[in-house]
């Protein structure tokens, strides 16, 4: 029988043997003190061409995550719709196309989608006025970026973090979170990447190690406390 701690998406994959070599790092799960959210990278490449599978969405949009990003934006909007009312700060990172500087290849993929509106954030899960936007020529959020500094003024002690890809610019992110001291909150259904066996494994390496993965409704809940 799976754990509560590991009654999430990857209960199925991690075998028994996995599991005990892991149990040392059972704890308790909580949304951190003074947070904000930080959603990494919701930016239009990885949503390009619609809800097809990864496979089939690629031969036109190989940035794209497909139908796997599509599937965190009804969550995303919930967990965003949940913060805004708690008043809490909520931040987005995206690639940073407003120069012509040259820079190298954020990653080692030979093909990315190339186009004047790859890195804006996605309309369902855009932005509003109040909000914060970093600009980043790297996979974390963190590296090169005046992020860190922004949390330190705001007074934020704790993030909840959603967006991709889990095994990539959302991992760099988080991991550097850790590194500056933040508690790190991961709600599952608000993460995504390409395949499913990436998403899994490292979701699971990240609830070990860096971040407590939450399911959205007991996040939600934990929100709704804050406006009482």
């Amino acid at each position: 029988m799976v754990k509560k701690f590991e009654d999430y998406c990857w209960a199925d994959i991690i075998d028994d043997e996995t599991f005990e070599i892991y149990a040392a790092y059972e704890r308790d799960l909580y949304v951190g003190a003074k947070p904000a959210v930080l959603m990494i990278d919701v930016y239009q490449a990885s949503y390009d061409g619609g809800q097809q599978d990864v496979i089939d969405v690629i031969k036109e949009h190989p940035s794209s995550c497909g139908a796997r990003a599509w599937a965190m934006v009804e969550p995303g909007k919930q967990l965003l719709a949940s913060a805004r009312d708690a008043g809490l700060p909520i931040i987005y990172s995206t690639g940073d196309k407003r120069s012509h500087a040259e820079k190298g290849k954020p990653t080692n993929r030979q093909r990315e989608t190339d186009t004047a509106n790859a890195y804006k954030i996605l309309p369902e899960l855009a932005p509003e006025a109040e909000d914060l936007v970093i600009y980043k020529q790297r996979a974390s959020c963190f590296y090169g970026t005046p992020l860190l500094s922004h949390l330190i003024n705001y007074g934020i002690r704790s993030l909840i973090v959603g967006g991709g890809t889990t095994s990539g610019c959302l991992r760099a992110g988080v991991q550097d979170a850790k590194a500056n001291g933040f508690h790190i909150t991961l709600v599952e259904e608000c993460c995504y990447d390409r395949t499913d066996i990436n998403h899994k494994v490292n979701l699971f390496d990240m609830h070990h190690k860096y971040a407590d993965v939450m399911k959205l409704a007991d996040v939600v809940s934990h929100l709704e406390t804050l406006n009482n």
